[in-house]
């Protein structure tokens, strides 16, 4: 099949057209080689290159989506900006490549003659802001944002909307209630309806994977924004401390790089996943401070772990998928462990240059906003 990637030469793209070249599929890439994923030099550019047609452009471009879609059968679209504390004052750039990029294609395929019958689209955890929750009172909840008020006390819980009572963390399905936080979830959500309305509309399934948050070998180390894994292991190998925002006990479902692919993949190529969207990730939450000392003691350098009590607007307490529909649908089962998938990663980063630090002179821009306290 004839497949445009965009985003192709980021970190998720990239193992995608390594896989689906290692298929057989012929393959283009559109990508802006954005300085803030790719830094100078990546290597991820030259080793697509290798087994892609690479366009570089824009999303948000006309021209170069009709040069990219010429003759393509497939479409994954990965392209997008990323970070939930960056999107919060980055306003008008995360609107317009995420929203008005994913539009502009789906505004020339209802309007030109193309060969596409299929639709993916990368979507994002963070579209269901705190996600679901148990209220020993109330029963399963969906609670709204965490407001500052409660953030400013130290009080990091999220609370029941009904009797504000504490709650308890359950995995999130995909039926749950669709309410995110950040600006980069409501640019992540409003992509993803684009695709699934406009795929039923055109006649081309569409699928939507919300990804959890995704780990591995050739995750940017020079992105301060995005990617907390990559964030701490090049503050470690600076010398520099940790500071882990709130109490250290909030959560997230990393999921290995090679297991998002899986999903992909098997999303791309069957039918079942026409018309459906799924959750991508490991099923299981790890807290940061577990994060930050598993990494200390993959590189064997101990730094100052500092829990602060800092927060940032816009970020969330708890999440973790619920993987029984992708599981059902397309037998995904996610192979790659947390303590497997850091050890892979570490050993990785340990064969890199040491990236330049500028993971605090992004939260000094938050703060600077009033958006990091």
């Amino acid at each position: 099949m004839n497949i445009l990637i965009t985003g192709g030469a980021g970190f998720i793209g990239s193992h995608l057209v390594e896989r689906l070249a290692a298929q057989g599929h012929c393959l283009t890439i559109l990508d802006n080689l954005s300085p803030q994923i790719h830094g100078l030099n990546c290597p991820l550019v030259a080793k697509v290159r290798g087994c892609a047609t690479l366009v570089q452009g824009d999303v948000r471009e006309r021209t170069d989506w009709l040069k990219a879609l010429e003759g393509q059968e497939a479409v994954v679209h990965l392209a997008a900006e990323t970070g939930t504390g960056q999107s919060m004052y980055e306003i008008d750039r995360y609107v317009d490549v995420n929203i008005r990029g994913t539009g502009l294609l789906l505004d020339l395929l209802a309007n030109r003659p193309h060969k596409v019958r299929k639709l993916l689209i990368a979507s994002s955890r963070s579209i269901y802001g705190e996600g679901k929750a148990n209220c020993p009172r109330c029963g399963v909840v969906y609670p709204t944002e965490r407001p500052d008020a409660s953030l400013r006390l130290g009080d990091f819980e999220v609370k029941c909307p009904i009797c504000s009572g504490n709650t308890q963390q359950l995995a999130t399905d995909e039926g749950s209630k669709l309410h995110p936080s950040s600006i980069y979830g409501i640019t992540k959500l409003t992509q993803e309806q684009l695709f699934l309305t406009a795929g039923r509309s055109l006649g081309i399934p569409a699928t939507a994977l919300r990804y959890q948050n995704v780990y591995g070998p050739g995750q940017s180390l020079s992105n301060p924004y995005t990617g907390i894994l990559s964030i701490f292991s090049t503050r470690i190998r600076n010398g520099n401390g940790i500071n882990i925002f709130e109490d250290g006990l909030e959560s997230r479902d990393f999921v290995y790089i090679d297991d998002v692919i899986d999903a992909t993949v098997a999303a791309l190529m069957s039918p079942a996943a026409d018309h459906q969207v799924f959750n991508v990730g490991s099923g299981v939450a790890t807290d940061v401070m577990t994060v930050a000392r598993t990494l200390c003691d993959a590189y064997g350098t101990l730094v100052p772990i500092t829990v602060s009590g800092n927060y940032r607007l816009g970020d969330i307490r708890h999440n973790h998928a619920d993987l029984s529909l992708i599981a059902e649908r397309l037998g995904y089962a996610p192979k790659v462990d947390f303590a497997k998938g850091v050890h892979r990663f570490t050993q990785w980063v340990l064969q890199q240059e040491t990236a330049v630090d500028a993971y605090q002179q992004s939260i000094d821009e938050m703060k600077r906003r009033g958006l990091f306290n």
